[in-house]
């Protein structure tokens, strides 16, 4: 995963006040925390944190941060995103610092790639259950996605979280019997197949009590012609 730099200045205020007019003035209010540091109120580009995060970036992205006036700079993880429930702008960012050569656990959303027989001849429906499973890695080698193909996925088979593939210096610590996407029949060919076994069952049992009535009167019949 690619390095993103973004300058940052030290926020000398907090409070509700002076966040909105730092987010009416086109910036925005953060904090960096953890690595063994103290906790830094600072404030960012808006502009520049929204393009970062939504063309490059993704969500376990990893932003050098270079402290503007100074030559400190610090290796960081977004880790929180406040967003506004109406506008849907970013109100707050939280960033925790990371050291390049220590693993980190993250959570790394899966992508379904193609067409599976199942749906595609079978007349079944995809169920895409797991969207995302957690691994452990170094920062840089953090996937942006794991995609997983479906193609040869019939109706009534699955794909397992051990099925999926990684890359290398990624492990997967997930329950690896999770499912991740599976192939069933549609509701439409379930109740199709439904009524057509309940008709050859009533065929059936019309049939089996048919048959003794049958038997029944021929016996009667013949039981009159020996009395006779």
């Amino acid at each position: 995963m690619a390095e993103l730099t973004i300058e940052v200045q030290q926020r000398e205020q907090t409070g509700k006040n002076f966040n909105r007019r730092l987010r009416q003035a086109g910036l925005l209010p953060a904090v960096v925390y953890g690595g063994g540091g103290d906790s830094l109120a600072i404030q960012v580009d808006q502009k520049s944190m929204h393009q970062l995060l939504t063309e490059g970036g993704g969500e376990n992205a990893v932003f050098l941060l270079k402290l503007e006036g100074t030559d400190q700079s610090r290796h960081t993880m977004v880790r929180k995103i406040d967003i506004h429930p109406i506008s849907r702008r970013i109100q707050h960012v939280d960033f925790q610092r990371i050291d390049l050569s220590k693993k980190v656990r993250v959570q790394v959303q899966i992508e379904v790639t193609g067409e599976s027989i199942g749906v595609k001849n079978e007349d079944g429906v995809l169920d895409f259950v797991t969207r995302s499973i957690e691994v452990e890695c170094l920062p840089n080698a953090i996937p942006q996605l794991i995609t997983v193909d479906v193609s040869e996925l019939h109706v009534g088979q699955h794909l397992e979280v051990k099925d999926l593939e990684v890359g290398e210096g990624v492990e997967i610590v997930d329950d690896l019997e999770r499912v991740i996407v599976s192939v069933a029949h549609s509701r439409v060919a379930a109740d199709v197949e439904e009524a057509a076994e309940g008709v050859e069952e009533e065929g059936l049992i019309e049939a089996e009590m048919d048959e003794p009535e049958v038997i029944g009167r021929g016996k009667e019949e013949a039981e009159e012609g020996d009395a006779g």
